[in-house]
């Protein structure tokens, strides 16, 4: 604060009559520090500097009217960067404007307030869930500003103070995970239920499955109304799938206490979802899986598990643009609960992002709800092929110039090149 504080009161004494350079944070693969480039830029979106994302210019570029103490805080953060003159930009610009060039600059507006879906603590002050999560890994590591929110906050309408929000790794549909079978002894796993049960009865329904289905549709809700949503792993399809069942039940007797409808997977309403269509249910509980949109176990080796991002038009569609921002179009791939999504079960008009042509089967997709937007990523650590529960945190200092990590962060900064319109 003392650092965004000193550079609010730099600004205020900027604009002398000789314009200033600017400081051109290169985002190709000479960058030393992709990651906490996309930091510094939020930061500087806080104060209200002048800030470009120079979409498919040395891998994404950004450019920021140059301060001492922005430089200073990129050398601090170990950014790489130029400074170029004033001249330079424009001519920068110049080049990127060009019809037959694919790129384009795009001026970014405000930096977007930034909410993370999750469980935080049991009534014991303990975490309740066991493992990390990719976001949030990445918001930390850039030093991106979050507020975390949960079931009582959703239901008490809440998410309209964010921009932005990052579904952790939910089960939306009141299974638990459907890790049943290879925790359902284990002690976290007990109390996590325990605690799930309570807060259902607190805010007045009588399972957790009801629970997660309202919040699920405020959540849908937010989008509708203008918010920009973005899930990993199991929060993508468990979602779709709690909504598609909305007035069935599910759940086997270990999840809610009495007996699931097998007739359930012939009803789900498909209007409901948003990104899929057709897909089958699998209600065996001993079984982790929750339906077969998840391509995982398709037995790929892990040096061979890469995914194509594709080539869109910046001038054209700047939004998947921005979103595939990146140092190289080729990024390898990673296992999750939900791995991947069968490429059949997506509905028409979701936009597929990135892919693996060769098994059907998409990593990254993106849509459009009402006002807002949404946008999934299969697997769970873009830097751990194949995590488990109670594995370390991934160190991202090992991984500072990560594809994979940085599609995280395209979508918590793309907000911030539009002015959003909400319902009224």
């Amino acid at each position: 604060m003392k650092r965004l504080a000193i550079l609010l009161l730099l600004l205020a004494t900027a604009y002398l009559p000789v314009k200033a350079s600017y400081l051109l944070i290169y985002m190709d693969e000479t960058q030393s520090e992709h990651l906490k480039a996309y930091g510094i830029t939020y930061w500087v979106l806080e104060a209200g500097a002048e800030t470009w994302w120079l979409l498919n210019y040395r891998g994404g570029s950004f450019a920021i009217e140059y301060l001492p103490e922005i430089e200073k805080e990129c050398k601090t953060r170990g950014v790489s960067y130029e400074v170029i003159a004033d001249g330079q930009f424009n001519a920068i610009l110049e080049e990127i404007g060009r019809p037959d060039r694919n790129m384009e600059g795009i001026k970014l507006e405000k930096a977007p307030k930034i909410a993370v879906y999750s469980p935080d603590v049991n009534a014991r002050g303990e975490k309740i869930q066991p493992w990390d999560d990719a976001v949030t890994l990445a918001l930390t590591y850039a030093e991106i500003p979050y507020e975390t929110v949960y079931d009582r906050e959703v239901l008490s309408d809440e998410l309209a103070l964010y921009d932005w929000l990052h579904l952790h790794h939910e089960d939306f549909t009141g299974q638990y995970g459907k890790f049943y079978r290879s925790f359902g002894t284990q002690a976290w796993y007990r109390e996590n239920q325990k605690a799930m049960e309570a807060l259902a009865t607190e805010l007045g329904f009588e399972k957790v499955s009801q629970l997660k289905l309202a919040v699920a549709k405020k959540i849908k809700d937010y989008v509708g109304g203008g918010g920009f949503m973005f899930a990993m792993c199991s929060a993508t399809d468990s979602y779709d799938i709690a909504l598609a069942a909305e007035g069935l039940d599910i759940c086997a007797p270990m999840f809610d206490g009495d007996a699931q409808d097998i007739s359930a997977p012939k009803k789900l309403d498909f209007s409901k979802t948003l990104a899929f269509k057709e897909f089958d249910l699998v209600q065996d509980p001993m079984v982790y899986e929750f339906s077969n949109i998840d391509r995982q176990g398709q037995g790929i080796a892990p040096d061979q598990d890469y995914f194509t991002l594709f080539d869109f038009s910046a001038k054209w569609d700047p939004v998947p643009t921005m979103l595939t921002q990146n140092h190289t179009r080729t990024v390898k791939g990673f296992m999750g609960q939900t791995t991947a999504f069968k490429r059949g079960l997506i509905k028409s008009e979701v936009l597929i992002l990135g892919e693996n042509k060769a098994i059907n089967e998409a990593r990254y997709i993106h849509g459009k709800h009402g006002y807002g937007t949404w946008t999934w990523y299969g697997g769970h650590d873009p830097e751990d092929y194949r995590h488990f529960i109670k594995d370390p945190d991934t160190d991202l200092t090992l991984h500072p110039q990560s594809p994979g990590y940085r599609l995280i962060l395209n979508n918590v900064l793309f907000p911030a090149a539009k002015k959003k319109k909400r319902k009224t």
